[in-house]
């Protein structure tokens, strides 16, 4: 198989993974109501503290892994020294206020797409 066809089914077959996941994550995830029996009104700001709020990254670990980066990481496909590099292939990752990037690092995976952004408001 072609170096590019290998890549282009590498990547097809981790997004129809990470869609199936999503799916699934979604159906099996903790709803909150905002405010809790208070609903959404003002003071609310201290709510979400002693909530976890998590990202779950299923994939073979055989084949990738999972790395934080910045956004420069990110865009240029690159770890810095020093990053933690996620191996399990049940990947559970606390989402902070704000943008987290995710990319795999095994050469050629993120340059085929295996990167993510994930914005927590």
């Amino acid at each position: 198989m072609a170096q590019g066809r290998g890549s282009a089914m590498v990547t097809t077959v981790f997004l129809c993974t990470l869609m199936f996941v999503l799916h699934s994550e979604m159906a099996h995830a903790a709803t909150y109501t905002v405010g809790d029996s208070g609903g959404w009104t003002f003071n609310v700001a201290s709510w979400p503290k002693g909530k976890r709020f998590r990202a779950v990254f299923n994939y073979s670990p055989a084949a990738h892994n999972l790395v934080a980066v910045n956004k420069v990481g990110y865009n240029t496909c690159t770890t810095p020294r020093g990053s933690k590099v996620d191996k399990t292939g049940k990947d559970q990752i606390k989402l902070v206020k704000g943008q987290t990037f995710f990319i795999c690092s095994i050469a050629g995976h993120c340059q085929s797409g295996m990167k993510v952004a994930v914005t927590a408001i």
